[in-house]
Formats: structure tokens, sequence, C-alpha cells
């Protein structure tokens, strides 16, 4: 029997590789001779560069540069097994990971880092770039990146503004004398899952200023400054990004490269599995294993397990997720072609207990959910 492996990381125990090798341990007591293929997923946002690097039998490029706030971090990217692409994982520079809690800031927080990690793979002749958008702390539209690529941003005093989302509200003009010109030379895919519009009520900073640390009131600022700013794009570049679907991801990053790139658009998943050659694994599996750390409404969104199950779905491969934990809506969810659902948890915990016992929890929830599986294929015979 030939068994599929391919869980998105369950955030802050485990790694899209570490749930996978554990959902097989699990499998492997309940069936020592299955065939388990480990294909570690991600959809666009944390994980993406070493669910590509590991697929692609790539490598890991680490760069000093500015961090969400302005700190020296490390940011990574990867270059995939064909020598040629790079994906650029936003979240590794300008990330919501980086910053703790009590000092989120979406006023300030820049993506200056990201751009700093694209001229570097330009820098070192990279001219194919994978994007994935998602982690971000940041909500500057993509303004910090731009920088970095040699964008100037003046106010009224010819003077560059600062960083961050307010800066944006001095802006008086754009001055692309020194934009690198690598980038028309360049190909970008954007891999985000966010459909959401630059600005408004569903834009990005109404819908994910919040979660960054944005107060009521920071978010009507950052909405306002954020129309500033598309006005000056779309008078620059002829592009409206106000309520382009996307252009809201990652702060408004998304609606930069819109605007400023030679850039296309794609469901992050959709490029995870095409990249991963998953399609070509579920051709004669028998049954997919997927997991994230929560399943619930949002995972309808575009989230890895239901870009999996749609792709299994389409073959009749049964698709069942384990879940660090399970919310509410996870009915819609097997309209994708999700056949079954599972927490992992066993028992009354604390989140921090759950957390730490993970691989635990997911092995053993494994070998519960193959052993059902397999009765019930005996019960078929």
């Amino acid at each position: 029997m030939k068994i599929v492996i391919a869980p998105d990381s369950f955030k802050g125990s485990l790694s899209s590789e570490e749930a996978a090798k554990a959902i097989r341990d699990g499998i492997l007591r309940a069936m020592p001779a299955a065939e388990t293929v480990l294909i570690p997923m991600a959809d666009g946002g944390e994980g993406t560069v070493d669910s590509l690097v590991q697929a692609t039998q790539g490598s890991k490029i680490s760069v000093p540069v500015q961090g969400p706030l302005q700190e020296e971090v490390t940011g990574m990217y990867g270059v995939l097994g064909d020598g040629v692409t790079c994906v650029i994982e936003m979240a590794s520079a300008s990330g919501l990971v980086l910053i703790p809690t009590e000092h989120r800031n979406p006023m300030l927080a820049t993506t200056y880092g990201t751009g700093q990690l694209i001229r570097h793979a330009l820098d070192h002749g990279y001219r194919s770039f994978i994007l994935a958008l998602g982690g971000s702390a940041t909500n500057d539209g993509g303004s910090g990146m731009l920088q970095a690529l040699g964008l100037r941003l003046l106010d009224a005093e010819g003077s560059e503004i600062g960083a961050g989302g307010q800066a944006l509200s001095h802006l008086i003009h754009i001055d692309a004398s020194k934009w690198d010109e690598r980038i028309s030379e360049s190909q970008f895919i954007i891999a985000s899952d966010v459909t959401n519009p630059f600005i408004g009520p569903q834009g990005a900073s109404y819908v994910f200023g919040p979660q960054k640390g944005a107060t009521p009131e920071m978010v009507k600022a950052l909405d306002g400054a954020l129309t500033h700013w598309a006005d000056l794009m779309a008078a620059h570049t002829g592009i409206a990004v106000h309520h382009l679907p996307g252009a809201g991801a990652a702060g408004g990053l998304g609606g930069a490269f819109q605007a400023f790139f030679p850039a296309s658009t794609k469901r992050g998943i959709d490029v995870v599995i095409e990249l991963t050659k998953l399609n070509e694994h579920l051709q004669d599996a028998h049954l997919v294993i997927t997991g994230e750390g929560q399943s619930d409404a949002q995972t309808a969104s575009g989230k890895a397990p239901m870009g999996i199950a749609q792709a299994a779905a389409k073959l009749g491969v049964p698709v069942i997720v384990l879940s660090g934990s399970v919310g509410q809506g996870i009915e819609k969810l097997y309209e994708y072609g999700m056949t079954s659902i599972h927490s992992i948890v066993n028992g009354p915990m604390t989140l921090q207990e759950a957390m730490s016992r993970t691989p635990e929890l997911l092995a053993q929830k494994a070998e519960q959910v193959m052993r059902t599986f397999l009765a019930g294929r005996k019960k078929e015979v």
C-alpha cells in the first residue's frame, strides 16, 4: 500500500518535514510494510523555502538583512535544484515571527529586508523568482522592499521618507532614476493565497493589521496611508492596485509587486504542488495523510490541506487530515475532497503541553487512523 504523507508545518511545534516523519512513524506501527512517500508541504507562507528546496534537492543561502523593525536579522532564500530559480520567503526577513508580541507595530515595520534578499539574488545572477508572501509583520505597501531596490520615495523636502506604513502619508514624489534595471530582465511568480485588495474594509490594513499589532486608530491611519500610496503608484506606473485581488497580501507587498514587477500571481499551494510533483506521486497512491496546526473554516481559503485534497479528489484518493486543533466550519472542508479531519489532542491538556508533545501525539493519531483505514479495507474485501 502506497501512502503519501504531505503535511504543512505545525507552527511553533514542528516543521513540515518533522511532521511528515512523525506521521510516518505512526503509520509504520500499524502497517510496517507500507510504502510511504514524504512530501513536506507549504502554502506560500513560512516553510515554503524548506519545502521546495527539499523537494528539488536545492540549497539555501543566508543573508544579513534589515529586519521588520530595522534591526539586523539573518534572512534566507532558497535556490531550487535547477540552479536557476530562487524562492524568497518574505517572512524570513520581514515576518511577524521576528518580533515579540509586545513590540509589534505595523506603523513602523518595513519590508526593506525582503528587498535586500531580492537584490542579493540579483547580484548573484538569478533572474527567476518565486515570492512567498505569507507571515508578514508589515503594512508598508511594499515601500521598504522597493526602496531596497533603488526606488526613492521623497517627502516635500526632497528627503527619503522613513520606514513603515505611517511614513507613506508624507510621500510626495517617486524617483525611479536609481531603480534596479535587472527587475525588468527577470520573471517573478507571487505565491500567495490572499485575495484581499490593497485598501478598504477588506484590504490589507483592516483585515490583517490587527493581528500585526494595529489598534483601530492605527488601522484607519494605515488604510489612509496605503490609499495615498496607491494613488501615487497609479500615477507613476499606470497600474491602480487599490482594488486588485491579492494586492493586500503581506501588508500590501502584493500590490507593490503587481505595480512595479513583471509578476504573475498563483495560489501558493498550487506552486508547491507543482514543484514537489505531488500529482505524480498521487497517481498510484492508496491514501494521503496531510495536516496543519489548526483546521477550521480558514483552511478553505487556500491552505495546504485544501489544495492537497483537491488534487487527490481528482484521482479518487482519500485524504485524512491530522490537526493540532479542529475549529469551527470544518464541515465545508469535506466539499473539497477531505475524507476525515482529526484533532491529535487525545485528552485535557494545556496548549503548551500539546505543542511540546506534538511529535508523540501526531504519531499516535496517525497510527489510530491508519488502523481504522485498514480495518475498513478488510471489510470491503
